[in-house]
């Protein structure tokens, strides 16, 4: 089977500098453009099923592609972003520093397994998107798109594929080719390598 593994577009919370994570923000105008954009790279794809994220913005952008695609969508619940922030999340970068000025320095010095108190741990982050994702690919014969966020990806890519990346663009996507337990790279548009 095959799979297109999606960032959400442009959101309020990245236009607001804020900390995301587990923050609820909607997409931007530029965001439901940048949904609409990706929707015509993909319609000679023939998604059948898109699988989101419950998160609003990853909900959105599904719901776009799905207009434009004629795709039915499927919430999971275990493909939605990292808790990395805690009670950072949703504010915006300046207040957090002014509040929390040791954790800001705590994400600057440690990106993947940072020592914020109550966010999720990587290995629990880590263990549940590629159980969902295995679970996806495993009991599904169609071409399917997966809307997610930039944690999963950048998980994905640094467990299962062996890549890190630097940047994932707002609607980048993963084509990945699925057989017997393989998971293969196919295309990638919108996500910067180191």
């Amino acid at each position: 089977m095959k799979f297109f593994l999606i960032r959400h577009g442009e959101t309020t919370g990245d236009v607001e500098d804020r900390y995301g994570g587990d923050y609820d923000d909607l997409l931007t105008l530029k965001g439901k453009r940048q949904s609409k954009e990706l929707a015509t790279k993909l319609r000679v794809k023939d998604i059948e099923l898109i699988f989101h994220s419950p998160k609003s913005r990853a909900m959105q952008t599904a719901k776009i592609l799905s207009g434009e695609l004629h795709a039915q969508m499927k919430s999971v619940l275990d493909i939605r972003e990292r808790n990395y922030y805690a009670q950072l999340s949703g504010m915006t970068k300046s207040e957090a520093q002014e509040k929390y000025p040791e954790l800001v320095a705590e994400l600057k010095r440690e990106k993947i397994r940072p020592n914020i108190p109550d966010a999720e741990d990587y290995d629990s982050f880590k263990k549940r998107v590629l159980h969902a994702i295995d679970h996806i690919a495993e009991n599904t014969d169609s071409t399917v798109a997966i809307v997610c966020h930039g944690g999963p990806i950048s998980c994905f890519l640094r467990e299962v594929i062996g890549k890190e990346s630097k940047k994932i663009e707002d609607c980048a996507f993963l084509e990945v080719q699925y057989r017997e337990g393989i998971y293969s790279l196919k295309t990638v548009d919108g996500v910067e390598f180191e």
